[in-house]
């Protein structure tokens, strides 16, 4: 994660504060909880990215060995990423052993499992495989607390949204007899039908 400059110059007033509290102005208050807003939206991106990854993963996976190359590619960044390789990851990687990509990645993979066996076994919290939601930042010391706000009153809930139009394409073809509907005769005129 990169911070701009404006970012650090808020994070430091932040740190600094945090360090030596003294009341905050509204300005700085402000600044803090829009950087912490920021920081919320990337780590809920690279929640989805990771998830996006390990979806990915999966879905090479399960086309072995025709998807050995991209799997291996893939397979690499997850753990890169920090993902905690599974039993299915080990047992495709054994049948792909003969590549030499394959056989190194193997090996990293039963140390990673190995290690994450016995942090379990000893009680220790194992990465998990997606980030755990951070809390929101509701107050700061010296600085306006979110709580003290008066509460808004609930907005109802908002109606359904309308149905979507379904795409040209995704439409059934209609009957022929729904596009040319039947011919009416035309009725006879009113003196052949006196005379009739």
């Amino acid at each position: 994660m990169a911070f701009s400059a404006d970012e650090l110059r808020v994070l430091r007033r932040a740190l600094a504060n945090a360090l030596h509290p003294a009341p905050l102005p509204d300005e700085d208050v402000q600044d803090c909880l829009r950087l912490a807003g920021s920081v919320d939206e990337v780590a809920g991106e690279a929640g989805r990215l990771r998830a996006f990854l390990l979806a990915d993963l999966a879905r090479y996976r399960d086309a072995l060995p025709g998807s050995a190359t991209g799997y291996l590619e893939l397979l690499q960044d997850a753990l890169a990423a920090g993902y905690d390789p599974r039993p299915e990851d080990l047992a495709a990687l054994r049948l792909q052993r003969g590549r030499p990509v394959a056989a190194a990645l193997l090996e990293r993979c039963q140390v990673l499992a190995e290690r994450s066996v016995r942090a379990r076994l000893a009680g220790r919290a194992v990465p998990a495989t997606t980030p755990a939601p951070r809390s929101r930042l509701l107050a700061l010391p010296g600085g306006r607390a979110a709580a003290a706000e008066p509460e808004r009153p609930k907005a109802p809930p908002a109606p359904p949204a309308p149905a979507r139009p379904v795409p040209p394409a995704e439409r059934p073809a209609p009957k022929p007899s729904e596009v040319f509907p039947p011919r009416r005769r035309p009725a006879p005129p009113a003196q052949q039908r006196a005379a009739g």
